[in-house]
């Protein structure tokens, strides 16, 4: 692999065969060369990386929230970053919460599962419709 494109899905096979951080630097190059302006272009890249693995692994629920983020509008560049917004979320709580739970992935994949485009690009919580 030579090049990162969010909008594209990268062949599971050919990412995966790549080490952590050749992908990170392949999504952090991607965001260098369409300039945007990031706080923590390492962080950033890290996240998609998350992301872009589960998806690679085929992790179904990960999977699923993507194609429903992308029907109800979201391009996969921000359906990307709005299960990176989940990721970071989990792993905020995993450092400053104790889990209730003795899966800390089980509520992970529940708020994936509540996750909506509205909600990300209003910046609210998880949606209280069902």
């Amino acid at each position: 692999m030579k090049r990162y494109d969010p909008e594209r899905a990268p062949d599971p096979e050919a990412w995966l065969a790549l080490d952590e951080q050749a992908r990170i630097d392949l999504v952090s190059a991607h965001h260098r060369r369409t300039r945007v302006n990031l706080p923590s272009r390492q962080l950033h890249a890290a996240i998609h990386v998350v992301v872009e693995n589960q998806l690679a692994e085929r992790i179904a629920v990960v999977q699923e929230t993507v194609e429903r983020l992308l029907v109800e509008g979201l391009d996969r560049h921000d359906a990307i970053h709005a299960i990176g917004s989940v990721v970071a979320e989990h792993l905020w709580k995993a450092v400053n919460e104790k889990w209730r739970g003795p899966d800390p992935q089980e509520e992970y994949f529940r708020r994936l599962e509540t996750l909506t485009a509205r909600e990300w690009l209003e910046g609210t919580g998880p949606s209280e419709t069902p």
